[in-house]
């Protein structure tokens, strides 16, 4: 195939549009062709009519990569090597190889890694690429809302260009790439269209064969391109579009498996980039156990990483300043060495007495200052991590401090970013049995605190809850429920439970026990529903130091996704 050669030079060479676009409907390139071998340079839709063209010259629609045998054995270390844990995302990929092996041609199902910031979605589309010999690109779509972008723009725009997908397959050169569609369910949809429609044609195999970017307006095809996906949250992506991919849910990691991923591939990495080694810091295992209990509380392991960053720049600064200073000292050595062998540089007054001592050459005199002393290394042990990284940021104190009260209980809900420990806070006033709601909340959280105080109000006297003799319960009191954190957005119904529990505890002027959280969705008749992400809510919960976790009974069979470490420091009941 011609790439477009003999465009370089004005009405000469053109390559063919049977050589541009091979085995395509090829009319209107044919005319565009005929037409631009007419035209002057300086002529209007001269320019825009040639960069379309050599668009066309430049895809890639024979060119494919070289794909050699799938070695299973292989990719299984690869992934090992570069992913800690994971074992059941890790046997699902190699599944997926094995079928890539034994059938090259098989149309495979679009994986579409769903979990928090930082547990290796990104890293394991890259791997993929890796064991089926596969050059990879990666394409943004956080943030994207407009159509154009997954199909072009019509080249009757000012400014048109092809969509990302079209110009990512330009720019790595074969037709059958691992293609990372990142972020996909941070797409909007506006006046401009939906991007997550626009994608349904290019995910399903179907239809992709025939891939027709607005731009391009020639069909392109885009079936052997590999696709995976990754996403925080399937919640938000459209049922369509969720229905074209396999899910494989990511869960957070355990506080061991921080500390091997950190000590085995974190600690390696973050030396490297800032062009230190072990014989400049020392991270013990300790250290980082301290890390990440009091400096971080998260699914993945990115905020581990910058910390470790922060103490391998504040060893950098000592490596860098010792450096200085013993160039600095060998210049001063090297200086009064020249000034003795050309005796004394006119220094030494005439008739003075000087003592000297000869010593053999080489031997170095005893207790003098070497040339070249080796770096002590930062051991980084608490009090440096309080001096590079500041005071911890979490204790176990908090949630006891907090549920000391009576009216506050401990809550366990999912998030884009893992699981979350959500406290609730409610108190009584005098009124008229109003209930107000604070805290960001969505329409079905609100709902489940009118289901909660309902559901009390109806039991007070099951309850004995003191003020219900007087009717004050029901008539003559507010009640107010906040939610803290309250810039941050929280919606759903796991928090039903929750919200009863510290309703009761209000009422009845007893604390809930402060190593206790719980989670679970509350009906109007008291019936508990299970809730999902219960493996991310109990390692939440482990990571805040709670050691008594209140399920729904239908949830226990979720249990078996916990690490069982995690699970014999806990008391789970339903």
């Amino acid at each position: 195939m011609g790439r477009g050669n003999g465009m370089r030079a004005h009405n000469s060479g053109f390559c063919s549009p049977s050589q541009i676009v091979s085995g395509a409907n090829h009319d209107g390139v044919a005319l565009l062709c005929r037409r631009l071998r007419k035209m002057q340079p300086q002529q209007p839709g001269y320019g825009t009519s040639r960069t379309y063209l050599e668009l066309l010259a430049d895809l890639p629609w024979q060119i494919a990569s070289e794909e050699h045998e799938i070695d299973l054995v292989a990719a299984k270390e690869r992934l090992d090597s570069e992913h800690y844990g994971l074992s059941k995302v890790k046997k699902r990929i190699i599944e997926y190889l094995a079928v890539r092996k034994l059938k090259p041609d098989a149309r495979g199902p679009v994986l579409c890694f769903v979990g928090p910031p930082g547990v290796g979605k990104t890293s394991l589309a890259s791997s993929i690429a890796g064991a089926l010999n596969r050059r990879f690109i990666r394409i943004s779509l956080g943030g994207v809302k407009d159509e154009a972008d997954i199909r072009g723009h019509r080249r009757t725009y000012i400014g048109s260009m092809p969509g990302r997908l079209i110009d990512g397959i330009k720019r790595v050169g074969v037709n059958n790439p691992v293609m990372l569609l990142d972020e996909i369910d941070k797409t909007g949809a506006d006046v401009r269209g939906d991007p997550a429609s626009a994608l349904l044609e290019v995910l399903d195999p179907e239809q992709n064969k025939t891939f027709n970017d607005h731009y391009l307006n020639v069909p392109f095809d885009v079936s052997k391109v590999v696709f995976v996906a990754t996403a925080n949250r399937m919640q938000l992506m459209p049922a369509p579009l969720l229905d074209r991919m396999e899910v494989i849910e990511l869960p957070g990691y355990t506080s061991e498996e921080k500390l091997r991923i950190a000590m085995l591939h974190l600690i390696p990495r973050v030396l490297e980039q800032h062009g230190i080694t072990s014989e400049h810091i020392d991270i013990p295992e300790p250290t980082v156990e301290l890390i990440i209990q009091r400096y971080t509380r998260e699914a993945g392991v990115r905020n581990l990483s910058r910390h470790l960053a922060a103490l391998a720049r504040a060893a950098a600064v000592k490596v860098a300043e010792k450096d200085q200073s013993d160039r600095h000292t060998r210049e001063m050595q090297t200086e009064v060495t020249q000034m003795i062998d050309h005796g004394g540089g006119g220094l030494i007054v005439e008739g003075a007495e000087v003592d000297m001592e000869v010593e053999a050459i080489g031997v170095q005199r005893q207790g003098s200052l070497p040339l070249a002393i080796k770096p002590e290394p930062l051991v980084v042990d608490e009090a440096v991590l309080e001096i590079v990284l500041g005071p911890p940021k979490f204790d176990g104190r908090e949630a006891a401090e907090r549920v000391a009260t009576p009216g506050v209980a401990v809550g366990l809900v999912w998030t884009e970013v893992g699981g979350e420990v959500l406290f609730v806070e409610s108190t009584a006033m005098l009124g008229k049995g109003d209930l107000h709601l604070t805290g960001q909340l969505g329409d079905v959280i609100k709902e489940s605190a009118q289901i909660a105080l309902t559901w009390v109000r109806a039991r007070s006297a099951e309850l004995k809850l003191p003020v219900a003799e007087a009717g004050s319960l029901m008539k003559e009191r507010d009640i107010h429920i906040h939610f803290p954190a309250g810039a941050v957005p929280k919606d759903g119904p796991s928090a039903g439970v929750t919200l009863v529990t510290a309703l009761v505890s209000l009422f009845a002027k007893r604390s809930v026990r402060a190593d206790t959280a719980m989670t679970g969705e509350m009906t109007l008749r008291g019936l508990i529903l299970p809730v999902g992400g219960i493996k991310d809510k109990i390692l939440a919960a482990h990571r805040c130091g709670i050691r008594r976790v209140i399920l729904p009974e239908r949830n226990r069979k979720d249990l078996q996704e916990v690490p069982a470490p995690i699970l014999m420091n806990m008391e789970v009941s339903g």
